[in-house]
């Protein structure tokens, strides 16, 4: 049966490492497992940057970061450049969304018919304090990013995420009932997202004396690479427990919301099938970037380590083959793989766009070489990072510093940077050489810098922007009647 409906599942901070099917030693996700066996997950998927704003408007435009200059969590998308939701919806392709999608405000023409409890960045502006860089400044609200407690229990993004799966789940039933309508549905969930607070019965999975202990801890003699600890110094996340109970308290809340999110996964998956769609829909699991969890003393995202930049995903449905694909990915290729999830011919809207379909790769050889690319601009950053993947090797250039060089090959936990040594000097210089195909760093950074001053100016000043926006957690939307944690 041909393909008709796609049903997108974007959750927010899984580290794709943290999932049964990724081989993950206490990680319990049977519902994405139970997807990814009978489907194609992408071993080596990335974002196209660490953080949610850039991330998701990178999704929707299938563009890079500098491509469009939505740089940082203040510069969310408004519906411009157009996104794969305007294509469905000029081709008369029910396209509706429920959930976090953290772009400007829900009356913006985002590409959706109609978005259903949507979450957008606080105020219609997002984190404008965060935008002041070089130097940065910290979070108004003086309070740690991580949230005022950990543990087990629920939060009002538990409460949010509840309502997100209970309206998929009927929008899907309803959608069994009409049967000659094409449809894509975006679901936003925000866990494992901080506050690491897991409802009780996810949390008691993991029982903290018995969670793997994160690597390269700075206390045990590791040195972070200078852009790294100005990140590390900006957040001071590792700092701000109150105990090393607490600290092992925040690793099994962060692997509980993982087991909390396939829950509902499991839902929206049974819901597809008793709705009678599953023959003809293609369903996908993805991220908008991963979570640092304890590693290099580092918590949230914003770096370019494999933990932070890397992000599941998992593609099943009619004519997807099984097993496990090891071309690298990254979320731009969502642009063509959802026009093609209803039926549509992506190739007349990729032009300048980096994307390649899903379905094509899975059924394609293996591409290993295929470049991938990331950027960061944002938090904790006084100059731009970048990240390419390409076959065995992972540049990371830091405008100012000096770069970071991983075989991922031998060393897949980025243990050794071997970018002083001087056998790799030429695939330094190699890799350097194909990162400046792409974009030129020092004028991206400079560019970047320019519109967050111009942004800050808009808004008054350093002095008024240092004030506006959430200092962690964006709250949920007002529509949703969750209590506070």
């Amino acid at each position: 049966m041909a393909r008709r409906h796609v049903i997108v599942i974007m959750s927010d901070e899984h580290d794709p490492r943290v999932m049964g099917c990724a081989g993950h030693a206490i990680a319990q996700t049977p519902h994405i497992d139970a997807l990814a066996a009978r489907g194609m997950r992408f071993a080596n998927a990335y974002t196209p940057s660490p953080i949610c704003v850039p991330a998701r408007a990178a999704f929707a435009t299938g563009l890079r970061v500098h491509q469009t200059g939505h740089w940082d969590n203040a510069m969310p998308y408004t519906g411009t450049p157009r996104g794969w939701g305007h294509v469905l919806q000029r081709e008369h392709v029910r396209v509706e969304s429920i959930g976090k999608l953290h772009y400007r405000a829900d009356e913006d023409p985002a590409g959706f018919d109609r978005e259903h409890i949507p979450m957008h960045v606080v105020g219609g502006h997002g984190m404008v304090w965060a935008s002041i860089r070089d130097p940065y400044v910290r979070s108004p609200s003086g309070q740690r990013m991580l949230g005022p407690r950990v543990g087990a229990g629920e939060s009002a993004y538990t409460q949010y995420d509840r309502e997100v799966a209970a309206r998929a789940v009927a929008w899907i039933g309803d959608a069994g009932r009409r049967p000659d309508e094409r449809f894509a549905l975006y679901i936003g969930f925000v866990a494992p997202h901080f506050p690491l607070i897991a409802p009780q019965a996810f949390f008691d999975l993991y029982p903290p004396q018995g969670l793997p202990a994160p690597k390269l801890h700075p206390q045990q003699g590791y040195r972070r690479h200078p852009w790294v600890q100005a990140y590390a110094d900006f957040m001071h996340n590792e700092e701000s427990f109150t105990s090393a109970e607490e600290r092992q308290q925040a690793f099994a809340a962060y692997f509980g919301l993982c087991s909390f999110l396939d829950h509902h996964v499991g839902l929206i998956v049974q819901a597809i099938e008793e709705a009678g769609l599953a023959d003809d829909t293609t369903l996908i699991y993805t991220s908008d970037h991963g979570e640092n969890l304890g590693t290099r003393g580092l918590w949230g995202k914003s770096t370019l380590y494999q933990e932070s930049v890397g992000v599941p995903m998992i593609v099943a449905g009619p004519d997807v083959p099984q097993g496990v694909c090891a071309t690298p990915v990254d979320l731009l290729d969502l642009y063509p793989t959802l026009l093609e999830g209803v039926g549509l011919e992506a190739g007349p809207e990729m032009a300048g766009r980096p994307g390649r379909s899903l379905f094509e790769i899975a059924s394609a050889a293996p591409q290993p070489e295929r470049v991938v690319f990331s950027e960061y601009h944002a938090a904790g950053s006084n100059s731009a990072g970048f990240m390419l993947r390409k076959g065995r090797w992972k540049l990371h250039y830091y405008v100012g510093h000096r770069p970071e060089l991983f075989d991922l090959e031998s060393d897949p936990e980025e243990l050794r940077d071997l970018a002083a040594r001087e056998d790799c000097a030429a695939v330094l210089a190699a890799m350097e050489a194909e990162l400046r195909r792409i974009c030129d760093p020092e004028a991206v950074d400079a560019r970047a810098k320019a519109d967050q001053r111009a942004l800050i100016e808009r808004h008054g000043g350093a002095a008024i922007a240092a004030t506006l926006g959430a200092g962690g957690a964006t709250p949920v939307p007002r529509v949703v009647d969750v209590g506070a944690d």
